[in-house]
């Protein structure tokens, strides 16, 4: 399987990859969020060295009880990360990684991907093709999420008799939608969406069930950083006490079959991976950097 990714082209099977997630707002809900863009350049910049391949920023915080920050202002603060990447992974000693662009709005991808950004993470749920068209052109990879509804509104009374089928429907109709587009399949990364429109007997199911999602044979990534079923579960209403639970999620991801996961410590992630895959694929395991 082949991810083509800007100027980057991965092939699997390999070790999993880790997005570290970086935050140039100041209301994330764990409260790690810096809307110094100096600041946020450090943390990338450490989360790379402790071993990340792929660096997720957003500017606008996903969570529903916050109301939108203007186009303008998103543009501002992903710009003000952007035109210093290119200088920050310059003297790192490993591959160059991958910058990955956590924004919905259309009119915010227009201006931002001619700057960079290999992979657009896109939470909504691609309702037309327009930020597939500007990944087309662009060459970035598009990671479709799935959820219902527009982004920032508050979907926790969706539930599914079969999320499966769900994801299974879903996804077959989008990517679908974005080779429509223009996008090259190889170009397209599918995210489950834990915690969005789902309750918590759902997203369980999905970590439980991921490998029915091979069918499609396009990477998988596992966004399961102290989400809210991990709470849920372990009666954790502080997200910051939830990394024990992410770290088992994580196991249970790599076991069936996810190729990516997004998380906030990266160095524990990165020190389970490198003992969970060889337990479990010594070939993947083999294939450590991009």
């Amino acid at each position: 399987m082949l991810l083509q990714a800007r100027h980057h082209q991965l092939t699997f099977p390999r070790q999993p990859l880790v997005m570290g997630i970086i935050n140039i707002n100041d209301d994330s809900f764990c409260n790690d969020g810096s809307l110094d863009p100096t600041t946020a350049l450090a943390q990338a910049r450490q989360q790379l060295i402790d071993g990340a391949d792929i660096i997720d920023i957003g500017a606008e915080s996903a969570r529903t009880n916050r109301g939108p920050i203007s186009i303008e202002e998103e543009v501002r603060r992903l710009r003000s990360f952007i035109d210093q990447w290119p200088d920050l992974i310059a003297d790192l000693p490993a591959s160059p990684p991958l910058l990955s662009i956590n924004t919905w709005r259309s009119e915010v991808v227009e201006q931002i991907l001619p700057h960079g950004g290999d992979i657009l993470n896109d939470i909504s749920a691609l309702p037309d093709a327009r930020n597939a068209e500007l990944c087309a052109q662009h060459g970035a990879a598009l990671l479709i999420m799935h959820s219902v509804g527009q982004p920032k509104v508050a979907h926790t009374h969706v539930g599914w008799p079969d999320i499966m089928a769900e994801l299974d429907r879903f996804f077959e109709e989008k990517i679908q939608l974005a080779i429509a587009a223009g996008l090259n399949p190889n170009q397209i990364i599918l995210d489950p969406g834990i915690d969005f429109a789902k309750q918590r007997d759902d997203n369980l199911t999905i970590y439980r069930d991921l490998e029915k999602l091979h069918r499609f044979n396009r990477p998988i990534l596992l966004p399961v950083s102290r989400k809210t079923v991990i709470g849920n579960v372990l009666n954790l209403p502080d997200p910051n006490e939830r990394d024990a639970g992410t770290l088992a999620c994580i196991a249970t991801g790599v076991r069936r079959g996810a190729h990516i996961f997004r998380v906030h410590n990266v160095p524990a992630v990165v020190q389970s991976l490198k003992i969970l895959t060889p337990l479990m694929d010594p070939v993947a395991a083999d294939v450590r950097r991009l």
